[in-house]
């Protein structure tokens, strides 16, 4: 157990997020200059939902923004550059099967710049850039399908 005294806080490190207590992640939904959407498919090794599509995202960690995890997560898993433009939602990612609770808000986000590419490929075995009518729904992960209905509702509201 590691106790920070400035405020009391324990950490304990064989704890998991996400399985041992609930884990905060982040989401983008990237548009490419085209209108095109940014997906990962889940690898092998990927926390949970192997093999699905998704936006994608990550983890945040201790004393870090929400906007700054997401900028993090999209460089060292797939080495481009976006910009957090604002929140879409927050979605409760409940996996009762795989035992995992997640809160996750997602942002709307605008590709910048660098090549995407897959650098994590335990973790993610095929990206793509999805016109909104080509995203495969029916593989998408949990919160990814809410997101994908969330983002539907608010592009027909413009």
């Amino acid at each position: 157990m590691i106790i920070d005294s400035a405020v009391e806080r324990r950490y304990y490190p064989a704890m998991r997020k996400g399985i041992d207590y609930i884990g905060v992640g982040v989401g983008a939904v990237i548009f490419n200059r085209d209108g095109a959407l940014f997906l990962a498919k889940r690898g092998k090794e990927a926390r949970n939902e192997k093999h699905k599509w998704e936006f994608p995202g990550g983890g945040v960690e201790f004393g870090e923004t929400l906007a700054n995890a997401l900028v993090r997560e999209v460089r060292e898993e797939f080495g481009f550059v976006i910009e957090v433009v604002q929140l879409l939602e927050v979605v409760d990612h409940i996996l009762p099967g795989e035992k995992q609770h997640w809160v996750s808000p997602t942002y709307l986000c605008r590709y910048k710049n660098g090549k995407p590419r897959i650098l994590e490929p335990h973790k993610c075995e095929e990206i793509g850039w999805f016109r909104l009518d080509t995203i495969p729904v029916k593989e998408l992960t949990t919160a990814s399908h809410t997101s994908l209905n969330i983002l539907k509702k608010y592009l027909s509201a413009d």
